[in-house]
């Protein structure tokens, strides 16, 4: 047979978990063809050299919605392998969208995942219901995009503003079951909500998918389950889980995968992760499916007092985040205002525990870079320490520096996944599901992108905690079954040539770079990836030694029932 593509001496590792063969792969008109040792012509034969060849990488968290309409390559999943990206996740999506709506149904995405407004506007909304939106996208993408259904984007268009004011009539419910339905029969992978009390819009005021009762939540996943396809997501899950079960219930009564963030070790709970397996376990066994998100990440925000949530959902200091640069050089130089913030921040005389800091958040954030001379000696150190060393409280030693270097000076903030023990069983837990990158989210505070490749650098090849199949298998398989993408995340013939080429003994993401490459010049932090030799998307070369072939070969990822009604 003649190949379009053969990929010659590769190490294969099929996404399935067997052990990895030497062999070649055939790739013809998109799909993987043959396998094994083979001898035909072919119109480009790429030698790997043995290096791995597996199958293409799925970020399966992603908030790539705007980003997508001006970068086809969803930059910077791409670049660690990753041919396939999910967005539209937390109950955050763009679609649907009233007539002159667009603004107000951008600031939920931008405060919630961090995506500057001034960027968002640039947006050009030329669609109005999900299925205008997905076919707006499948066209001229250089990575296949999969599409969730965000209850607030939903909600929104059915109640406008008094989508956050109460809960939903039941004509409301219903006119929100439509646009869901349409929006799965036109291929949305699934939806997406929200039980994440963290997720405010810029007036301090909760998303609108947080002020649904369980009704509404229920009602909407039950179109997935009339029409028997699609995944539900949800932001901020495990809480509620733990609490009530109210995922598991979800899954339950609806038959459909739940996944929902998520399990990882943090320092506010540090032994929670435990019990979280132990309560999954459970639910498990009474064949139910409804799975944790983990990452292999260390989750850590890069900030300056200028630009910061860290502090969000705390009474005072919220309000102060979202002032001019002006208003809160007066507000974190008045004693006054200090004492407020150190009664919330430090004493937490507060309702309940703010998102996004623990109860010792000084010993987990230090300072990256310091602006002036005189404070060089600083950078490296924990706020708690330049507190105890300067005899200050610790309210006082944070904003003395950042009021002096006209709130300038870099922090590194860090409570997740800093337990390397926890992480490991984390991440070897067969019911949780490896990703979570975030990517196209928090773009000026933190990267995810890596996640693919730091679980096989980090934590396959110097900590050994798994064997390279089983990492492959968590990257490509196990989400290409959960989400629906059943002719994808395997090698094997007849399956779509989603294919990555990456050396096991180099691979791993590079140090994070400050970028300005977004609409307006707009900054945002760059990962870059070592090791990752080719991508491969619907046969095409998308990527080979990082520099892009030109090729815009991907496709939106429709869920089952859509590909069963549209055959070709």
């Amino acid at each position: 047979m003649a190949y379009d593509l053969l990929i010659r001496n590769g190490r294969i590792v099929d996404g399935s978990g067997m052990p990895a063969y030497r062999g070649d792969v055939g790739v013809k008109d998109g799909k993987i063809v043959e396998m094994g040792k083979l001898s035909g012509a072919a119109a480009r034969t790429v030698d790997a050299g043995g290096a791995v060849v597996a199958p293409g990488f799925i970020d399966n968290h992603c908030h790539y919605d705007a980003q997508v309409t001006w970068d086809p390559m969803c930059s910077y999943s791409c670049d660690h392998g990753a041919t396939s990206v999910i967005f539209g996740n937390c109950s955050l999506s763009l679609a649907p969208v009233r007539p002159g709506k667009s603004d107000r149904l951008a600031e939920f995405l931008s405060y919630v995942e961090a995506i500057p407004m001034d960027v968002l506007r640039t947006v050009k909304f030329g669609w109005e219901t999900v299925p205008q939106y997905i076919e707006q996208l499948d066209h001229d993408l250089g990575v296949n995009v999969g599409n969730l259904i965000g209850h607030s984007a939903v909600r929104y268009y059915v109640m406008g503003d008094e989508c956050q004011k109460r809960t939903a009539t039941d004509s409301e419910i219903k006119a929100m079951q439509d646009l869901v339905r349409d929006g799965m029969r036109a291929g949305a992978l699934g939806i997406s909500v929200s039980r994440n009390q963290g997720h405010y819009d810029p007036q301090g005021v909760h998303v609108p998918a947080l002020w649904a009762d369980e009704k509404e939540m229920f009602a909407l996943g039950d179109v997935l389950r009339e029409l028997g396809t699609g995944i539900i997501q949800s932001g901020g899950g495990n809480g509620i889980e733990m609490k009530n079960s109210l995922m598991s219930r979800l899954s339950e009564a609806t038959g459909r995968p739940v996944v929902y963030n998520n399990l990882n070790q943090s320092a506010r709970r540090p032994g929670e992760w435990k019990e979280q397996m132990a309560h999954v376990d459970e639910t498990v066994a009474r064949g139910i499916r409804a799975y944790p998100t983990s990452t292999p990440n260390r989750i850590t925000d890069f900030f300056t007092m200028d630009n910061t949530q860290t502090f969000r959902g705390l009474p005072v200091w919220h309000p102060i985040q979202l002032a001019s640069h002006e208003e809160k050089m007066r507000a974190y130089s008045d004693p006054a205002v200090r004492k407020k913030l150190h009664a919330e921040a430090v004493e937490f005389k507060v309702e309940r525990d703010p998102p996004g800091i623990s109860r010792t958040w000084w010993d987990y954030m230090t300072v990256q870079h310091a602006v002036l001379p005189k404070n060089q000696g600083l950078v490296g150190k924990t706020v708690g320490e330049i507190a105890k060393a300067q005899d200050k409280g610790i309210i006082d030693a944070f904003l003395d520096l950042a009021v002096e270097e006209d709130l300038q000076t870099a922090f590194l903030h860090g409570e997740n996944n800093v337990d390397d023990e926890a992480v490991a069983a984390i991440l070897n837990y067969p019911n949780s599901i490896i990703g979570l990158s975030d990517g196209g989210a928090h773009v000026q505070f933190q990267s995810g992108f890596g996640f693919s490749t730091r679980l096989l650098g980090e934590w396959v090849r110097e900590k050994h905690i798994m064997s390279l199949e089983t990492a492959v298998r968590r990257l490509t398989f196990e989400s290409a079954s959960l989400f629906g993408l059943h002719d994808r995340g395997l090698l094997q013939p007849g399956m779509v040539a989603d294919i990555v080429i990456f050396d096991p003994d180099t691979v791993k993401p590079l140090p994070h770079e400050v970028v300005h490459d977004f609409p307006n010049g707009a900054m945002r932090i760059r990962e870059p990836a070592q090791g990752i030799h080719m991508t491969v998307v619907n046969g095409q070369i998308l990527l080979e030694e990082g520099k892009h072939s030109g090729a815009l070969p991907g496709r939106v990822l429709r869920n089952p029932w859509y590909r069963a009604n549209h055959r070709n």
